[in-house]
């Protein structure tokens, strides 16, 4: 952990280190790590890398990004980064995250180039929508965990997600 944090041990190489030193020292067994790898999220992210760089090679994030700026172009970047909270708030809550994340990624990059603005609050602002699936049950799995048995209606979710994610969107803004 302390190479990973310090940077001399790239993150990748560090949680497979990790992982396996914990089932080597018996932290965990072989197939307890096996079952706990959730299938259809990897298969929904590896699948978003490809419609993310579909948009990106079909000139689909480019034209998109380029409507955003224009629409916005006369309350600058930051109206810019407002839709893009916006738009990154509504598609996680109905798919994943990560795939929220990896879909907006090239309209979010194209649209800071447009702006001629650094890309890295665009990139933060969306980091931040993708992450708070706050409106929705379906959004999140532990949305899903707690809708159920705790009795909760889809409305519940709605009246305390908004204003969670009005919030946080003032505050990623």
């Amino acid at each position: 952990m302390a190479l990973m944090t310090s940077g001399l041990v790239p993150i990748v190489l560090s949680a497979a280190l990790i992982a396996t030193l914990m089932i080597a020292l018996g932290c965990l067994s072989a197939n307890d790590a096996r079952q706990s790898i959730e299938w259809q999220v990897l298969i929904t992210i590896a699948a978003s890398f490809g419609v993310g760089t579909a948009l990106q090679n079909s000139g689909a994030a480019t034209f998109l990004a380029q409507a955003l700026v224009d629409s916005t172009a006369a309350w600058g970047p930051i109206a810019g980064l407002l839709i893009i909270y916006v738009f990154g708030s509504i598609i996680t809550e109905l798919i994943t995250n990560n795939a929220a994340a990896v879909l907006m990624f090239p309209i979010c990059v194209e649209t800071a180039k447009l702006y001629s603005a650094d890309p890295r609050p665009f990139v933060m602002a969306l980091a931040l929508a993708a992450s708070a699936s706050f409106m929705t049950p379906i959004g999140y799995q532990t949305n899903m965990m707690v809708y159920g048995p705790g009795g909760y209606r889809f409305v519940d979710f709605m009246r305390i997600g908004v204003p969670l994610n009005v919030i946080l969107g003032a505050v990623a803004i």
